[in-house]
């Protein structure tokens, strides 16, 4: 990601960014498809109660996985950032946040930090949405940049 033109307007924290039209897909399309194998387990006739229960079942395990492909968030606040993936949250201060990148081809956010590791941020992805991706993260960069050491990496 290039440096904006213009520093983007500063939300009022906290702010959580999320990949919200992703979301929305991925739930809706598990309680459909939860709900639709659910249905033919109790019409067809021929099925045992232990067949029925492991088509329910399975409904339930997809919609599990498509669950847990939601819950990527990046939530900031006075003290810092928690950065949601997919099984693992991470507390970070501002000052550990040395840059926020999101470069062409990037399938979401990466946040360089001050002990020399590069971390991915699943709450900003350029999927479905990539206008709203490129404002999250300029905004993200610019509070890390306000909020930070003060050190302007590029």
């Amino acid at each position: 990601m290039s440096a904006p033109a213009h520093r983007p307007e500063l939300p009022t924290l906290p702010v959580t960014f999320r990949p919200t039209r992703t979301r929305v897909v991925l739930l809706s399309v598990g309680a459909v498809m939860f709900l639709v194998i659910t249905a033919v387990a109790l019409t067809l006739e021929q099925l045992s109660p232990g067949e029925r229960a492991s088509f329910v079942f399975t409904a339930l395990l997809f919609f599990g996985v498509l669950a847990l492909l939601s819950r990527p968030k990046v939530v900031a606040n006075e003290d810092g950032v928690t950065v949601v993936n997919l099984t693992r949250t991470r507390r970070l201060s501002w000052a550990e946040i040395l840059r926020v990148n999101l470069r062409v081809g990037d399938p979401w956010v990466f946040l360089d930090l001050s002990d020399g590791t590069s971390m991915p941020a699943l709450g900003i992805q350029p999927g479905i949405a990539k206008q709203q991706a490129i404002r999250d993260a300029r905004t993200l960069r610019a509070l890390a940049e306000s909020r930070g050491t003060g050190t302007d990496i590029g």
